[in-house]
């Protein structure tokens, strides 16, 4: 009998696969305990429209994160912060404060989290700090850290 999993389920298959299994053990197993159902014409058309639901849903992730890549480039973050006497600021500039500044000075919305900096920004200066989008996207931002 062909089932298709709606759980992977070990050593059987995955998620959304559609495998042959044995017809008691699809209908005292798999099948009362919703972990698969049974492949016919209407569920197997179902899988292939979501899998083309989820394949469109990744393109516009995509095109989305690349976009937002090309925004980063053309815009410049500002940062105030307090220093000390030797210019060397009080704490350091955090990945959050970084995504903060972007939402609220150019609209640009990043997970503090995407934002990968090498080590942390304890001076005054430019700065570019990557940050990674996304399906094999990554931008620039360019950081300008000033004294409050």
């Amino acid at each position: 009998m062909k089932v298709i999993f709606n759980q992977d389920v070990k050593g059987q298959g995955k998620k959304g696969e559609m495998k042959e299994v044995s017809q008691g053990y699809a209908r005292n197993y798999l099948l009362p305990r919703g972990l698969a159902t049974e492949a016919t014409a209407d569920n197997i058309n179902a899988m292939k429209q979501k899998e083309k639901a989820k394949a469109a849903q990744a393109a516009r992730e995509k095109a989305q994160a690349e976009e937002n890549a090309k925004k980063l480039g053309a815009v410049q973050v500002v940062i105030r912060a307090k220093a000390g006497g030797a210019g060397k600021l009080f704490g350091a500039v955090t990945s959050e404060a970084i995504s903060k500044a972007l939402k609220e000075q150019h609209g640009i919305d990043i997970e503090k989290n995407k934002i990968v900096q090498g080590e942390p920004i304890k001076t005054f200066g430019s700065f570019t700090v990557k940050a990674k989008l996304g399906y094999e996207v990554s931008g620039t931002i360019n950081l300008l850290v000033i004294e409050e």
